[in-house]
């Protein structure tokens, strides 16, 4: 019998974001530390839920609100997230705007882009 989840509009925003070794990598994971500086959410581990850790599987399951921020088309963040079971999230991955494997400066122009597309996701109504 699966276990009951309550999810309130107190439940925590939580961000989980690729930080892979390429250059789109850093930049999902700078993003994902800027928005949760800027109050949008909490960045949290995603090796946590890979490696099935209880308390932090628990807190992903009341989580109001789920962004993964994956830097390539491998979706290795949106692809731990469904192996763990979870299905009800948003995904921003960053080939989808332009910022391309091997291709792409890290700089504040790039983390401001996808903060502000994070933003947006983070900020969508969760029915």
């Amino acid at each position: 019998m699966e276990e009951k989840v309550c999810k309130t509009s107190d439940s925590p925003k939580l961000i989980f974001s690729c930080s892979g070794a390429a250059d789109v990598g850093e930049l999902a994971d700078r993003a994902a530390r800027k928005l949760t500086k800027d109050g949008m959410g909490n960045m949290f581990c995603l090796a946590g839920i890979g490696g099935r850790i209880g308390g932090i599987m628990q807190k992903t399951k009341t989580a109001q609100t789920i962004l993964a921020i994956d830097g390539c088309a491998l979706n290795c963040t949106k692809k731990c997230l469904e192996e763990a079971g979870f299905e009800d999230f948003k995904c921003l991955q960053l080939e989808d705007i332009g910022l391309m494997k091997g291709e792409t400066e890290v700089n504040d122009l790039n983390i401001a882009e996808v903060v502000s597309k994070g933003s947006a996701l983070l900020e969508m109504a969760h029915t």
